[in-house]
């Protein structure tokens, strides 16, 4: 199951207690205090581990805590330390206050490992509270308590393009075209239940990550649907591929529209993210539909359509839009970066969608 927000209570463990002793020996009178401190408290940890792909692994805990420290012993013997906890979470997890929802942390890198709560310090032992006027303590100090926590984890899956859409227009069988990704793929809305990542190779040296979300639909930032749940995984992505059916009822640039506004209402960012637009489903229709359908499109957004040799080789038979992506990673007048027609089934313009996007992402990684 995947599971991407989970609050849970998180502990260190408390100090152990001083010892209160006195030296016995053979031969040996009266010895003098020899109480040992107590073991510090187990601190508590996160570290990011690529391997982990969903926070299931706390489903049904509410509370983890560190080892408590033992307490001190005589002869001097310090307690043992407390053993600490490592929760081990996958990259792209943020802990936040539960309470205030400010970001604790943000943890991206693999291997990254970062202490959240100190354990207790152990208290002293009777041994250092000899004097000259107190050759006898019989007192020894309480380990302090550990630091505690009510913490939520979000996932937010990191990728370099993000799939938005209404839900049955292509986004799965796309991301199970071009990449190693394997979502189910069927012919109803909601098919998509969970985000998916879905590596696209280009190459031997050349690769970027895709991820899939489930559709969105008008009225989302409003709680309708399954797609804003799962917004927040594609806040991370360096750019977006808007998914829109060039052979649904919903007119084209009603589709569109609806997409950015709901964007903007989740988060201004995300709608002011950089982005291009593939019409799917380019092989339902007959060719001179899909081409009357592009170029109104095109002109409702105020682009020039475009045919012949291009950078990508899109399919020559289809209008398309194409613009530059220079290095500073800015899009000429906040347009879209390519728009054109494809079919992840017949395979129209599937490689030149694979390469333009590989593009976009490897010089957007070179500006930043």
């Amino acid at each position: 199951m995947f599971i991407d927000n989970v609050e849970l209570t998180l502990s260190s463990g408390k100090g152990g207690a001083g010892a209160v002793s006195f030296r016995q020996e053979k031969f040996v009178l009266k010895g003098g205090p020899d109480g040992g401190d107590g073991g510090r408290g187990g601190d508590v940890w996160f570290e990011v581990d690529k391997n982990s792909h969903t926070l299931s692994s706390f489903r049904g805990k509410n509370h983890l805590k560190a080892k408590n420290g033992r307490p001190g012993e005589g002869r001097k013997k310090y307690g043992k330390k407390g053993e600490s906890l490592t929760v081990v979470v996958p990259p792209g997890t943020q802990v936040l206050d539960a309470e205030s929802g400010e970001v604790l942390l943000d943890l991206v890198e693999d291997g990254e490992k970062v202490k959240f709560l100190e354990g207790g310090k152990g208290g002293l032992g009777n041994w250092h509270f000899r004097s000259s006027t107190n050759q006898r303590p019989t007192y020894a100090q309480p380990g302090l308590p550990g630091e505690s926590r009510r913490v939520r984890l979000e996932l937010k899956l990191i990728a370099d393009v993000g799939l938005v859409g209404f839900p049955n227009v292509g986004k799965s069988t796309l991301i199970s075209t071009i990449s190693n990704a394997t979502p189910e793929v069927a012919n109803y809305e909601f098919t998509t239940l969970t985000p998916k990542l879905g590596v696209v190779k280009i190459d031997t040296y050349q690769a970027f990550v895709m991820a899939d979300i489930p559709g969105i639909i008008e009225g989302a930032s409003d709680g309708r649907g399954l797609g804003l749940d799962f917004l927040r995984h594609i806040e991370r992505t360096k750019f977006l591929l808007f998914m829109i059916d060039i052979a649904n009822y919903r007119p084209l640039e009603e589709q569109y529209d609806v997409l950015k506004k709901e964007l903007a209402n989740f988060s201004q960012e995300l709608g002011g993210r950089h982005f291009a637009i593939a019409l799917t489903r380019a092989d339902a229709l007959g060719e001179e539909e899909v081409v009357s359908k592009t170029e109104a499109f095109l002109k409702h957004l105020d682009l020039k359509p475009e045919r012949g040799e291009n950078k990508y080789h899109f399919d020559e038979r289809f209008p398309a839009f194409v613009q530059s992506f220079d290095f500073s990673g800015q899009l000429a007048e906040e347009k879209p970066f390519f728009v054109a027609p494809i079919s992840s089934i017949s395979g129209i313009n599937i490689d030149a969608l694979r390469f333009a996007l590989n593009d976009v992402v490897q010089r957007a990684k070179e500006a930043q």
